[in-house]
């Protein structure tokens, strides 16, 4: 007889994600404007297609976490992010990833299993790094987005330097963005696709 037991943990296991969300009008401009500081290029623009599962009962949205199968520049991805820490300006939360060899196969895996692909977002994106601060630039279905990953007094110090003001910080997920704005526009939520 076999029992569960969980996993074993180092604190090498754990990673925790501190970012925030800027909405910006125009990628082009955005990334001239950071340009000036000198950014390392960690990706050219590509499409993303990603993909949040949860079982019927909707456990993970219920916890406020997610799990993210991403199709990115031929590479693929597994994300676990756990529950954000619920003050602050910025979206602080556990963050495990993974490359996977085929998330084709994955996506039918976890359906065998009771898993649903509850929401599908796409994007097309640029990576920079600007010292300790990952930057990211989507272009999304619903607006243009730029993502600044990495800690508070980095994050603070890279959004003055662009002068990006602090009540310009969204903790908001792409969901919760998208949701948002099929209120405004008055549509049915459905998948934040092109």
């Amino acid at each position: 007889m076999w029992g569960c037991v969980a996993p074993p943990q180092s604190v090498t296991d754990l990673s925790t994600e501190t970012e925030i969300k800027v909405n910006i009008e125009d990628p082009v401009d955005f990334c001239r404007r950071l340009s000036i500081l000198n950014p390392v290029i960690l990706s050219d623009r590509h499409f993303e297609d990603n993909y949040l599962l949860d079982f019927p009962d909707q456990k993970l949205r219920s916890s406020q976490s997610l799990l993210r199968i991403r199709f990115a520049a031929g590479r693929h991805f597994l994300t676990y992010k756990g529950a954000p820490l619920p003050q602050g300006i910025f979206k602080i939360r556990e963050e495990l990833e993974t490359t996977v060899e085929n998330a084709e196969i994955l996506l039918q895996v976890l359906d065998r299993i009771g898993m649903r692909v509850c929401f599908r977002y796409q994007k097309y994106r640029r990576e920079f790094s600007v010292g300790e601060i990952h930057v990211t630039v989507d272009e999304t279905p619903i607006g243009n987005y730029a993502e600044f990953e990495g800690s508070e007094s980095g994050i603070r110090e890279l959004a003055e330097k662009m002068s990006i003001a602090e009540g310009q910080f969204l903790r908001s997920s792409y969901y919760s963005l998208y949701l948002e704005h099929c209120r405004e526009k008055g549509k049915t939520p459905e998948f934040m696709i092109y």
